[in-house]
């Protein structure tokens, strides 16, 4: 038996509202775009009213290399994750000298030794912690974190695991990138850090919400969806406008039989804990599963004052559910798509073991 003890977030100093966003884009995409006015409606459209970065506006106006980016990245990296463990920890009792194993999880940036090495460091985390560093799962990376850490205590039930999400969108912005896809995604991502700390059924003194089960799925020749491509100055953004239409598609039958595998329904589910990709994204996740907005408030709440923060913003919509009473027994679903093109799915149950009929 897996549980969720607690989450703690951070986000970098650096606030912008979605208007100063968009004035900014509009001046470097203008020349590009003879109607920018028009194309500029998306970032109205997306739900965002502010969002966070590592770098202050004047940064962004200037051509950068991958070396920089990427060194601001380790630098980030280590303060944000370093901040968002500690909010984790501190309200458990738990040291980091305590944890089993480390698991770091991100996408935006390259380092060796891992960035999980260096908060090991940082924290003073003891010499044999085991440590499993995973890139490249870009916005489904927190829930598929989520999953290995809950297959992990399931191994090993007397172990505490950490996991650190950590995105920093917003330095692999390429202002020589004129693409619609890089007009969407500045309209769209930022930065921002996660840390959940899940133990096993010998090591939890404390109540959580129970993950029941895990399920991952990828889309075969779907590789062109979402992702980055490499290019000499950093990550060239890779976003297909058919996501919202591949939610609406596909999303129904694979929670569907997800949740029959446990003996479960759709409408057993009373919280959907959902990546909050984009507001279209989110209307589609509505659509296809026939539910309210209701279920999703958190993910909107979390949209408008983040914005996308690749894989660790599920947890900061968690973070808020877990701020909630909840009745006994009752379920969540957690889910996050990603590169491949990918889901992730996870459940949960506020309450004991026994009380939950998986």
């Amino acid at each position: 038996m897996a549980r969720i003890l607690s989450i703690g977030t951070a986000v970098p100093p650096y606030t912008y509202n979605q208007a100063e966003i968009r004035d900014f884009s509009k001046q470097l995409f203008q020349d590009t775009f003879p109607h920018i006015d028009r194309l500029l409606s998306i970032f109205e459209n997306t739900a965002i009213e502010q969002r966070y970065f590592s770098r202050p506006r004047e940064w962004y106006e200037e051509d950068r290399s991958f070396k920089e980016r990427n060194q601001i990245y380790i630098e980030m990296a280590c303060q944000l994750g370093e901040q968002a463990i500690q909010r984790c920890l501190e309200s458990t009792g738990i040291q980091p000298h305590e944890i089993d194993h480390f698991l770091f999880v991100s996408t935006t940036g390259l380092a060796t030794p891992s960035i999980d090495a260096h908060l090991i460091n940082r924290l003073k985390m003891k010499p044999h912690v085991k440590r499993t560093p995973i890139w490249g799962l870009g916005c489904a990376g927190g829930v598929a974190g989520l999953a290995r850490a809950y297959e992990y205590v399931q191994a090993f039930p007397t172990q505490r695991v950490l996991l650190l999400t950590l995105e920093l969108c917003g330095l692999t912005f390429r202002r020589d990138d004129r693409s619609k896809s890089n007009l969407v995604a500045t309209s769209l991502f930022a930065d921002g850090a996660a840390a959940v700390l899940v133990t096993g059924s010998k090591s939890n003194p404390y109540f959580g919400p129970r993950i029941v089960t895990t399920k991952s799925i990828i889309w075969p020749e779907s590789m062109d969806v979402m992702g980055w491509e490499l290019e000499d100055d950093g990550l060239k953004v890779i976003f297909s406008r058919d996501i919202p239409t591949l939610v609406r598609k596909q999303m129904r039958p694979i929670v569907d039989e997800f949740l029959e595998e446990i003996n479960l329904q759709l409408g057993d589910i009373q919280y959907v804990i959902s990546h909050p990709g984009g507001r279209k994204v989110l209307e589609a996740y509505q659509e296809a599963l026939g539910i309210s907005r209701d279920p999703l408030t958190h993910a909107y709440s979390v949209l408008r004052d983040y914005g996308n923060m690749s894989s660790a913003t599920v947890f900061f919509v968690l973070e808020r559910e877990l701020q909630e009473s909840h009745p006994y027994g009752s379920y969540g679903l957690v889910t996050a798509l990603g590169p491949g093109f990918s889901s992730e799915l996870a459940l949960l149950c506020w309450d004991e073991e026994v009380a939950c009929h998986v």
